[in-house]
């Protein structure tokens, strides 16, 4: 043998040698299939993570090895090897040799040889557990029951939940609809030493005056031409538990004077009967509208309001907490993927984008409704901008067009906000109506121009 050949012989060995020490050395599970996805070779990362050995993987089939949630419905690396497309970061959970549950993301892509002929496909993977876990404790501070929210004024209000839940005593929980009040109603119930008891919600707004009264305090056998039995009412079945009242400013004021006597003494009258029954039930009240400003006005009872108000919260609106959108999104999107179990996992950042710019007059249920129907839309894994709804896109639009109109009178508007809301003592509400401009998009306004209230 030549030396030339000799030379040549352990350039390829130590080549060789070189390119399993990369494989090898890599942080990433990699492995490589025939066409019959057969394990053709496995790194140690993979060994690690799997906890099988290179040689108990070496000609296995690939599913035997990681038995994950998609190997029998859609396995990556199968799609790729019947149509040629390579796949990127697709989550999947693989079962470990000691029976873990490992969340893994997986590319796939095809094996050609150095004559450009398909051998087979390779599988990079890695270890999603730590950036989960680590996930996990980050939402986790930014979610409450089924709240979630970053924003300063709602983390103030996780923190006091737990004591106002403990205290039993009476709550009226105060924002726009859509914003989550019944969601607060159930935490607030959850946490309270009434959680193994009936929670109930009766909608005050729902019901005709009469319905209402009898849905509330029941009524007995012959009370009308239709009572042909005894029926308990919603005090009778919250006993020991928790009675939401939710939009407690549409109730009758004949029936405020008798849901008063019940806060009082906890004392009620089933209709048609002579007795006084006694509740328990912890109230709750929720409602979208001002009940203090309705006091004012004569349409609700002062003593009511303050018997309801002993504790108050105040929900903001989405459109003064957008630094909640990406949360609201991704939650909402898990939500959906799980229920619909389509493989989409968020929004493209146009997305995003035009939603800080819709003043969402519906809130966060709004918000709700439009990631869902983009889930309806979508065929991708991103959900697009013309996924979104067109009420949102055209609302966006002119927004953008008004803005554009505007500029060159932006100053003129900034002083006259400015104005409007010093000639208020700083109350938006009032501005809001002077201007004649919805109270989301006067705060708008206020952030873009940078305003401080007096």
């Amino acid at each position: 043998m030549s030396e030339r050949q000799i030379l040549m012989e352990n350039y390829e060995i130590d080549q060789k040698a070189i390119s399993e020490i990369i494989f090898d050395s890599i942080s990433e599970g990699v492995f490589t299939t025939d066409h019959g996805c057969r394990i053709t070779s496995f790194n140690r990362a993979a060994e690690r993570i799997s906890g099988f050995s290179r040689s108990d993987a070496i000609g296995k089939y690939c599913f035997d090895i990681f038995r994950t949630d998609l190997c029998q419905a859609g396995c990556a690396l199968r799609n790729t090897l019947e149509n040629g497309n390579p796949v990127s970061n697709v989550r999947v959970t693989i079962i470990t040799r000691d029976g873990r549950k490992v969340p893994i993301s997986v590319s796939t892509t095809l094996l050609h040889d150095e004559s450009s002929h398909c051998i087979g496909a390779v599988e990079f993977f890695r270890d999603l557990s730590e950036i989960e876990s680590l996930q996990d404790k980050v939402s986790k501070l930014n979610r409450f029951e089924n709240l979630v929210s970053c924003n300063e004024k709602m983390q103030r209000l996780f923190k006091l939940l737990p004591e106002i839940a403990e205290s039993e005593c009476n709550v009226l929980i105060q924002g726009p609809s859509g914003s989550g009040k019944e969601l607060l109603a159930q935490a607030l119930h959850n946490l309270s030493p009434r959680k193994h008891n009936a929670y109930i919600r009766i909608n005050c707004a729902a019901l005709p005056e009469t319905l209402l009264e009898s849905e509330l305090f029941g009524y007995v056998r012959g009370a009308f031409t239709d009572a042909k039995r005894d029926k308990p009412g919603m005090f009778y079945l919250a006993q020991g538990g928790t009675l939401l009242l939710d939009e407690i400013g549409d109730m009758p004021v004949a029936l405020q004077v008798k849901l008063l006597r019940v806060l009082n003494n906890g004392e009620y009258q089933p209709l048609g009967s002579t007795r006084m029954l006694q509740t328990d039930a912890r109230i709750i009240t929720s409602s979208n509208q001002d009940i203090k400003q309705m006091v004012e006005q004569g349409s609700f009872r002062e003593d009511l309001y303050y018997r309801i108000n002993v504790i108050n919260i105040q929900i903001p609106p989405l459109c003064e907490r957008l630094e909640d959108l990406p949360l609201l999104i991704e939650h909402f999107v898990q939500k959906f993927r799980a229920k619909r179990k389509r493989d989409i996992r968020g929004v493209s950042p146009d997305v995003l984008k035009s939603l800080r710019k819709y003043d969402f007059p519906g809130n966060v249920r709004e918000l709700e409704n439009a990631i869902e129907h983009a889930f309806v839309i979508c065929r991708g894994n991103i959900i697009g901008v013309e996924h979104l709804p067109e009420r949102i896109l055209d609302a966006v639009r002119t927004d953008e067009e008004s803005s554009r109109r505007a500029s060159y009178g932006q100053s003129s508007e900034e002083s006259i906000i400015r104005e409007a809301l010093a000639r208020n003592s700083g109350n938006r509400e009032k501005t809001a109506e002077e201007l004649d401009m919805h109270r989301s998009t006067l705060w708008r306004k206020i952030q873009r121009y940078g305003i401080t209230s007096p």
